[in-house]
C-alpha cells in the first residue's frame, strides 16, 4: 500500500508538498548568507574546505555578508512572490557552517530572520562537529514557537571519502549528532552526494539503509560535479575524478528513493552550476528536466519511495 505521504504523480514525499500540508499556503525558501566560515576552513579540522566547494555554484549572487539579512530576506522574499506565488517563507543561512559562531551571533541573526511576519521558520545549513551545547540549546528554543529545519552535512557514510574530499569529520560525528538533536522539536535534515571516486552504487544506495534506521525528516541529494577553481576541478583534468553519466545517476538514485522510508521528505535530487563556471558534468538540463528524469524513471519502473520497505524498515524488495 502506496503511504499517503507519496505525491501521486511524483511517486515520492517532496518537500514542497509536505510544507503546504503543515502550513496550508505555497512556502519558498529564502537564502541568506550570515557571514559564517567552515572548521575545515580556518584550521580548526583543516583547510581549505572541501574540495568540491565553491560557494558561488549553489547560492544566488544577492546572497552576501556584507548586505544586511533582512535586506537579503526582502529581495529573496520577493523574487519568489513573483516567481512562485508563495505566501510564507523559511530563511535559509546556507553558505559555510551556519552554526559555527558565538552563540549571540546566532541568536542575533536567527531571530532577526524569524521577526519578519511572513517567516514561518528557519533552516540552518552546518556540520556535524560544529553543533556546540549552546547552539542547540537556541535551537530548541527557537523550535517552541517557529519551524527550525537542521541541515546537516554528512555528504558520505564512508569515512575513507570523507577524508579523501577533505571533510574533517566522521560518520561517527553525524550520528553523535543527529543523536544530540533527535528530540529536541525541529526537524533535520541530511545532504548526500553520489559520484565520489571509488563510490561504487551499493555503497550509495547503502547509506539508504542508515537513514532509514535514524530521526531523520528529509534528505538533499546530488551528484557530486566539479566548478572551476577548486581541487575536483584539477582531478577531473588530470582523470582522477569521472563523473556519473546521467542515466547512471537517476538510477541509482531511484533505487535509493524506493528504500528511503517514506516519511522521510525530499528537498532536492539534484545540483546545478551556473554555466560559467560549471566543469563536469555537463549534462545539460534545466532543474525541472532534471527532478523529471528521476519522477519518470520511477513511474516507469511502476515504483515509488519506500516501496521496497515494509512496517518496521524491513527490506522486501518484492513489493517493487
Amino acid at each position: 500500500m502506496i503511504s499517503t505521504s507519496i505525491h501521486p504523480d511524483l511517486h515520492i514525499n517532496s518537500y514542497g508538498s509536505y510544507l503546504r500540508r503543515r502550513f496550508g499556503c505555497r512556502i519558498s525558501k529564502v537564502n541568506v548568507d550570515g557571514g559564517f566560515t567552515c572548521p575545515n576552513r580556518d584550521g580548526v579540522r583543516g583547510t581549505g574546505g572541501c574540495i568540491y566547494c565553491d560557494n558561488s555554484s549553489f547560492s544566488p549572487g544577492g546572497t552576501v555578508a556584507a548586505i544586511p539579512v533582512e535586506i537579503q530576506m526582502a529581495e529573496g522574499m520577493a523574487y519568489h512572490r513573483k516567481r512562485l506565488g508563495s505566501e510564507k517563507f523559511i530563511i535559509y543561512f546556507q553558505k559555510f557552517t551556519n552554526t559555527y559562531g558565538p552563540v549571540e551571533k546566532l541568536h542575533d541573526l536567527y531571530s532577526r530572520a524569524l521577526a519578519h511576519p511572513d517567516v514561518v521558520g528557519i533552516s540552518i545549513g552546518t556540520r556535524p562537529d560544529a553543533l556546540s551545547d549552546p547552539a542547540i540549546d537556541l535551537l530548541t528554543d527557537l523550535a517552541r514557537t517557529s519551524y527550525v529545519c537542521l541541515e546537516l552535512g554528512l555528504q558520505s557514510m564512508d569515512d575513507s571519502i570523507l577524508t579523501q574530499i577533505n571533510r574533517g569529520h566522521t560518520l561517527a560525528d553525524y550520528l553523535q549528532a543527529v543523536e544530540r538533536v533527535s528530540g529536541r522539536g525541529m526537524d533535520i535534515c541530511t545532504h548526500l552526494i553520489h559520484g565520489f571516486p571509488g563510490e561504487s552504487p551499493a555503497d550509495f544506495i547503502r547509506t539508504a539503509q542508515l537513514i532509514s534506521s535514524l530521526p531523520v525528516n528529509s534528505l538533499k541529494i546530488h551528484q557530486l560535479h566539479a566548478v572551476k577553481d577548486t581541487r575536483l576541478a584539477e582531478w577531473y583534468y588530470d582523470g582522477r575524478f569521472v563523473p556519473l553519466t546521467h542515466q547512471q545517476y537517476v538510477a541509482d538514485l531511484c533505487d535509493f528513493l524506493e528504500l528511503t522510508p517514506p516519511s522521510v521528505t525530499i528537498q532536492r535530487l539534484y545540483g546545478s552550476a551556473p554555466l560559467a563556471i560549471r566543469v563536469a558534468p555537463t549534462w545539460d538540463l534545466k532543474n525541472n528536466q532534471m527532478w523529471y528524469s528521476v519522477v519518470n524513471e520511477l513511474k516507469r519502473r511502476g515504483t515509488w519511495q519506500g516501496c521496497r520497505l515494509a512496517e518496521g524498515g524491513r527490506n522486501v524488495s518484492n513489493l517493487c
